[in-house]
C-alpha cells in the first residue's frame, strides 16, 4: 500500500523491516543525533548513519487546533519523545487518535504512515509516535 508513496524527507526513516528513524552516531565522542548532521557538532568528526530505537517515552506535547498545514489531521498533536537507550530526545507528530488520552510519561512507539501531503501536494509518508498496540491512523 505504501510502496509507491514517497517519504516527506529522504533519509530520515526506514520503513522495513520495521519502522525506524535514521539518525547519526559519532564514533569519536559517542553522541547520537537526529536528524543526522554532516559532522558531529560536538567534536566536528564525521558522523555515521545510526538506526534509533523505535520505543520511547512522551516527554512533552501540545495539541494544535488551528487549521493544519500540509493536509495534517485537525486537530493534530506534536511532542518530544525520549528514545529508549539512545540518550536522545526527538520531535515528531503524535497519533491524532490518541489526543484525548495523551499524558506525559506515556510509552510510545514509532510508526510510519501516509499522513498529509508534501510541498507539491502529493501524499507522503511521515513518521509519528503512537501508543503500543494501537494500529495505524
Amino acid at each position: 500500500m505504501t510502496d509507491n508513496i514517497k517519504p516527506v524527507m529522504e533519509g530520515v526513516f526506514k520503513t522495513s523491516p520495521s519502522p525506524t528513524l535514521v539518525g547519526g552516531y559519532c564514533p569519536a565522542c559517542g553522541n547520537k543525533y537526529f536528524p543526522k548532521p554532516a559532522v558531529c557538532p560536538h567534536c566536528l568528526e564525521p558522523v555515521q548513519d545510526a538506526e534509533l530505537s523505535p520505543f520511547g517515552t512522551l516527554h512533552s506535547f501540545t495539541v494544535v487546533r488551528v487549521k493544519p498545514p500540509y493536509g495534517l489531521p485537525q486537530p493534530y498533536a506534536v511532542g518530544y519523545v525520549d528514545l529508549e537507550g539512545d540518550n536522545l530526545r526527538v520531535f515528531g507528530l503524535l497519533d491524532a487518535g490518541m489526543i484525548p488520552n495523551l499524558a506525559i510519561g506515556q510509552r510510545v512507539v514509532l510508526d510510519i504512515a501516509p499522513i498529509g501531503v508534501d510541498s507539491a501536494g502529493k501524499e507522503c509518508l511521515r513518521y509519528y509516535f503512537r501508543l503500543p498496540g494501537r494500529g495505524k491512523p
